[in-house]
């Protein structure tokens, strides 16, 4: 990992942006596209993508998304005694929720909460309950509602955790929020600089949607404006490798995640073999996985006339949390893995992805 790489997934991962509120990651997007591509457009929510066009207009459209969005919360009302009650914003374990630092933005600035949590010294003797989102109140060490008003807190504003990202002991590790999926706009980023000077013999739309952890929205939009022949999705998925099961999907180290399956897409045949053999032809290591959960590509694999889809991943411990927790030779094997996809992409492989 270069130094370059480091502080750009350190920047990435410590911009603040839930779901409807990716303000400040378009942000970052725009200024590090721009003089990489051909232009930078946005859908109607807010999706920003830089399109590499191809001097054929009739060259096919290869799109390569992220998401921006990361898990949060928002302000659904203020306490009399001026504490914050919540909605989530994207699939919170409600038991990783409590005692965690997070910023409040509002239109006056941002200001620090804390999420409450209840010392062990007062739970003696009282019945357990089970633990939801709800009962959670968010303390920004207001003194009333009048005064959290005052400062220019509102039902609507966002909640977003406040985390500085970190190499670990032996250097191959990161830890930092929002690798789901700051994954993928790092890695859009970086394969955007090293196509700076190149010519594609199709036009690449490279970019991040919106509101994908609150039901795969802001690609739906993005897809019916650019309406792509192929849609490749760069995102981040859960870990499940802490008892060392070989078997288990998900396993750091192991390269870039294959999705095969999930709830809302299958792997066709002709792009499932079109990947592992542009992997196994760059000797770039991969692992399959099946998911419990979607991506942008269940949403855009569905639109227009039916576009080829696939997921190319990463795996991360303890993600929709303060603390995801990923390997860097995953992310640059994905990395490479899209770059080689970029490499070999043309029409006839887009005939040979829809040959059936």
């Amino acid at each position: 990992m270069t130094d370059e790489t480091f502080e750009l997934i350190k920047k990435t991962t410590e911009l603040q942006g839930t779901s409807g509120f990716e303000h400040n990651v378009r942000d970052f997007m725009r200024e590090e596209m721009d003089g990489l591509v051909d232009s930078i457009e946005m859908d109607g929510l807010g999706g920003i993508f830089g399109i590499k066009q191809a001097a054929d207009k009739n060259a096919p459209v290869l799109m390569i998304a992220a998401h921006m969005d990361e898990v949060g919360f928002m302000v659904s009302s203020i306490t009399k005694k001026g504490l914050i009650k919540v909605l989530p914003m994207g699939g919170w374990n409600p038991y990783v929720v409590s005692a965690q630092r997070f910023t409040l933005q509002t239109k006056k600035g941002n200001y620090p909460l804390i999420s409450s949590s209840i010392p062990p010294h007062l739970l003696k003797g009282q019945k357990k309950e089970t633990l939801s989102v709800d009962s959670i109140l968010f303390d920004g060490g207001f003194e009333s509602k009048e005064e959290a008003e005052e400062y220019g807190v509102r039902p609507g504003d966002a909640i977003v955790p406040a985390v500085e990202t970190i190499q670990m002991a032996n250097k191959k590790t990161i830890a930092g929020k929002a690798w789901d999926n700051r994954y993928g706009v790092t890695l859009v980023l970086e394969l955007l600089k090293k196509l700076e000077n190149e010519t594609l013999p199709f036009t690449l739309i490279a970019g991040a949607n919106v509101q994908e952890e609150v039901g795969l929205r802001g690609t739906k939009g993005a897809v019916r404006k650019f309406n792509p022949d192929a849609f490749i999705a760069v995102d981040c998925s859960p870990a499940n490798d802490l008892n060392g099961d070989k078997e288990a999907f998900g396993r750091l180290g192991d390269g870039f995640l294959l999705r095969i399956q999930d709830p809302g897409m299958i792997l066709s045949k002709e792009m499932k073999d079109y990947l592992i053999d542009t992997a196994e032809t760059h000797d770039i290591p991969y692992q399959y996985f099946v998911s419990k959960g979607g991506t942008d590509a269940v949403a855009a694999h569905q639109l227009n006339e039916g576009i080829p889809s696939a997921v190319i991943g990463v795996p991360a411990r303890y993600i929709h949390t303060h603390q995801s927790l990923f390997r860097i030779d995953d992310y640059e094997a994905a990395r490479e893995m899209v770059y080689q996809v970029v490499q070999s992409f043309d029409q006839s492989v887009l005939d040979t992805l829809k040959k059936f």
